[in-house]
């Protein structure tokens, strides 16, 4: 049994070796990914936005359902009360341009820019909802900038929720004795909302850069 020895013993060594050609292989790989990891992350500077806005428009698409139905919540995607019955969607768009009007009245200063928005829903609430419990007006839209002068459009267009509550019930009528109706309401909070968003920081390409929720 002895001349068996001298084999296993060098299979161990060779098994060694081996472990140890792999140990010694595999220790670059280990510093190039801890290299790579130390780098700095590039990314572009965050710059407060400076306006010339010389034009604005607002679009409220055919395609947008209107709802006259008195529900607690009529499917649809322009529900509108504040004012008399009529052309909901040039109601809605005159509501927006005076939010818009009032948004950017203060930007003349920086590139000259025309903010486009375009409406995909405004669902206020019926006289259901107003004369009870309340809900939610909700306001969603596109903002887009584009250059005034070449017409370039400036970054991606930005999605705005501009949904907030609205007052019900006993809430709703003292607000309303003191002039606090829908459409002022409404037209106040969306102006707040379009100057908050065209004063959002944005990157060296021109990108907005969302805020953290």
């Amino acid at each position: 049994m002895k001349p068996l020895l001298k084999p296993i013993r060098l299979v161990g060594a060779l098994g060694v070796l081996a472990l140890l050609a792999a140990c010694g292989g595999g220790e670059p790989a280990t510093r190039s990914l801890s290299a790579a990891s130390d780098l700095p992350q590039v990314s572009a500077p965050a710059v407060a936005p400076l306006w010339n806005v010389v034009g604005v428009s607002v679009d409220v698409p055919q395609s947008l359902h209107v709802s006259e139905a008195n529900l607690y919540y009529p499917i649809a995607d322009i529900v509108w009360r504040g004012e008399a019955r009529g052309d909901r969607r040039a109601q809605v768009r005159a509501i927006f341009t005076d939010a818009a009007t009032r948004a950017t009245e203060g930007m003349h200063k920086g590139r000259p820019v025309t903010v486009d928005i375009e409406v995909t829903r405004f669902h206020a609430v019926t006289e259901k909802v107003r004369y009870t419990f309340g809900g939610t007006y909700s306001m969603k839209f596109l903002v887009t900038l584009h250059d005034a002068q070449t017409g370039e459009e400036i970054g991606a267009p930005r999605f705005v929720d501009a949904s907030h509550p609205a007052s019900g019930g006993q809430k709703a009528i003292d607000e309303e004795a003191r002039g606090l109706t829908q459409k002022v309401v409404v037209t106040d909070f969306l102006s707040k909302a379009i100057a908050a968003e065209l004063a959002r920081p944005v990157s060296a390409q021109g990108e907005a850069i969302a805020s953290a929720q």
